[in-house]
């Protein structure tokens, strides 16, 4: 299991990353925001690299791996944060973010990776829409229905199909996690980079907090965090590192209030404890049974021993999906 001091670390890093957006976006447009994370992140990591002498991974077959990973879980993802902060708060963005694990079920039901899920995690995945839908409140005028919110909800959804991509091709295939992150964060800099027509190219706002804003967004939450995703789920499983993600809407609520005045409503607070408890159960396994020691075994007959063997070859473990900013 992570220790707790690696979860308290991940979740400030991971959680703290909507508050940088949103400091950032006060110098810099979201094109901008997201080319910048990008490139600061692929240089840690690229220099972390070169002095323990990794390189880069070889193969055009993987690099075509990382050019998807790199797009829906950096590329695409980053730039509809920085869009969808333009208009919503940095703590409801960490909310709306925590919705990635639900996206990954509705994603394995939906394309059958997910095989007969226990009836728990079905329903965790309607109690998690219900509290989505108490956030965002549609019947209400004040509801927080708009562009923002859905670009951050698309980029949720892009976590969960990225992670699941990742860990069947490019996690656990003999490429250490150093250099395959670095190497994910480089063709990411390069897919923004196209976008830097689209208002990428305006003159920049030279505003001290932006720019440190920006700087730290690159270098910590983006290049020593996105590593940090790739050694957990590597060594201890993508069920153990999303426990991390449970702490992120709380971070981020936390974060938005203290540095930035934000002042989440009774709403969006039972909203998010909605979808926190619905994540929880989407991450729920069936109980193993485990023999008692101390019960005075039986010498098995033949038709029992058969059956024994025939109820185990049945069972179908379930596998849990990871998520990150």
């Amino acid at each position: 299991m992570i220790s707790a001091g690696r979860v308290g670390v991940l979740a400030l890093l991971w959680g703290s990353t909507f508050l940088w957006i949103d400091l950032a976006l006060d110098g810099l447009t979201p094109v901008q925001v997201t080319s910048v994370r990008c490139a600061l992140g692929a240089l840690v990591l690229g220099l972390a690299c070169r002095f323990t002498r990794h390189r880069l991974p070889r193969g055009r077959a993987l690099w075509g791996h990382i050019l998807v990973a790199a797009f829906f879980c950096n590329a695409l993802p980053f730039a509809l944060f920085s869009v969808g902060q333009q208009s919503v708060d940095s703590g409801l963005a960490g909310v709306l973010n925590a919705t990635t694990p639900l996206w990954s079920l509705l994603i394995g039901l939906l394309t059958g990776g997910e095989r007969r899920p226990p009836a728990i995690r079905v329903l965790g995945l309607l109690v998690g829409l219900v509290g989505t839908a108490l956030i965002f409140a549609p019947w209400q005028r004040s509801g927080h229905v708009g562009w923002g919110a859905v670009a951050i909800l698309g980029a949720a959804a892009s976590y969960a199909f990225a992670f699941t991509y990742m860990g069947r091709h490019l996690v656990g295939k003999g490429v250490p996690t150093l250099p395959l992150a670095a190497a994910q964060l480089l063709a990411a800099t390069g897919l923004t980079a196209l976008a830097l027509p689209f208002g990428g190219l305006v003159e920049v706002r030279l505003q001290p907090v932006a720019l440190l804003a920006v700087a730290v967004l690159g270098v910590f939450a983006t290049g020593v965090t996105f590593h940090l995703t790739y050694r957990i789920i590597a060594d201890e499983g993508a069920t153990n590192a999303a426990t991390v993600g449970y702490l992120l809407p709380v971070v981020s609520v936390a974060l938005g209030a203290l540095v930035l005045g934000e002042e989440p409503s009774p709403r969006v607070v039972a909203g998010m404890a909605v979808v926190l408890v619905g994540v929880a159960l989407t991450r729920r396994r069936k109980a193993v049974r485990t023999p008692d020691p101390t019960a005075q075994r039986a010498v098995p007959s033949a038709t029992s021993a058969s059956a024994t063997s025939a109820s185990a070859g049945a069972a179908d473990p379930i596998r849990g999906k990871s998520y990150t900013k």
